[in-house]
């Protein structure tokens, strides 16, 4: 009896070690977002070229994050690109695989940087919708690519860059960008209804924050409704919210408006239900650097996840 109860208890040891080693195994990697504030080519209306100092901070900053795959906003034209992705593998970060996506704006872009292989392209780059009978076209294109991390594990990627909150004379900006929040939604929903269980990260600059009608529409409800993995800083705090109800009071802001000395998050990483089961808390902040304004008046967020679909 005596040995019978060892032999079980060694199994069970056995089978203990063999799934911490299995998980401990399996890779992980990391995703982040950054808006680069017009690093742009060429000058344009209200646009200059970027520094060769604000760019050095740039690559900083994301070599401080190390992300596998990157997904970048308010980035000039493909020769911006491509002197990025140069600058970035002289210093150690080898980005083999890209998406730039054009849209209506000719200044700016959205694009995506991956090590790992982009295996299915389905990007959006003349996107519209009808406001008030009039019909609009998003300013900037969506980027919708599958990565594969492994051969047993790939994730499909969204990234957009929604409208800004600076009035503009043709429609209210709030309007428009919820517009802009109903289209990219509904791509997400396309995916979602080709495979409920997708590995989806939806990821970018918003505009808005938490409970402004585009973020909402671009959560979701029910089934489908994305898990906001709320980066913040690393910086020890671990108070709980005084309202149950609300979240915790860690430092999450990733842009500085410098006209109202406002702080505000409206950057995210968006995760589905099938994509949240590998995420990984721990690795998962927004970039505190010292002088981080010389690169962005946006800060770059990063969540990590293990390649197993769990």
């Amino acid at each position: 009896m005596m040995h019978r109860r060892f032999g079980w208890s060694l199994t069970a040891l056995l089978a203990g070690a063999w799934l911490s080693w299995a998980t401990s195994a399996a890779e992980t990697f990391r995703v982040a977002t950054y808006n680069l504030n017009n690093y742009v080519d060429e000058a344009g209306p209200g646009r200059v070229v970027k520094s060769a100092e604000a760019r050095a901070k740039v690559r900083e900053s994301i070599r401080a994050l190390r992300p596998d795959v990157l997904a970048v906003q308010e980035i000039g034209g493909v020769r911006a690109l491509e002197e990025l992705r140069a600058s970035l593998r002289a210093e150690g970060l080898d980005f083999a695989h890209w998406e730039h996506v054009t849209g209506w704006d000719t200044n700016i872009f959205v694009a995506v940087l991956s090590r790992f292989p982009i295996v299915a392209r389905r990007s959006h780059t003349n996107e519209s919708f009808l406001l008030s009978g009039r019909r609009y076209h998003l300013s900037r294109g969506i980027a919708e690519v599958d990565i594969a991390v492994s051969p047993g594990y790939r994730f499909t990627l969204f990234t957009s860059h929604l409208k800004s909150k600076r009035p503009v004379p043709e429609a209210d900006e709030a309007e428009l960008r919820l517009e802009e929040a109903k289209v990219l939604r509904a791509k997400i929903d396309a995916r979602l209804a080709a495979d409920p269980r997708a590995n989806i990260v939806v990821l970018g600059d918003f505009n808005d924050t938490k409970d402004s009608r585009s973020t909402r529409a671009i959560v979701g409800y029910g089934r489908g409704k994305l898990v906001d993995t709320r980066p913040a800083e690393r910086n020890g705090d671990n108070t709980p919210p005084a309202n149950p109800a609300w979240d915790p009071p860690n430092i999450t802001w990733t842009h500085f408006y410098g006209k109202e000395d406002t702080y505000s998050r409206i950057d995210y990483i968006l995760l589905s239900q099938g994509m949240a089961r590998e995420w990984l808390r721990e690795e998962t902040y927004v970039l505190a650097l010292p002088n981080w304004g010389a690169a962005s008046d946006h800060r770059p967020l990063v969540a990590g996840f293990v390649a197993e679909d769990r």
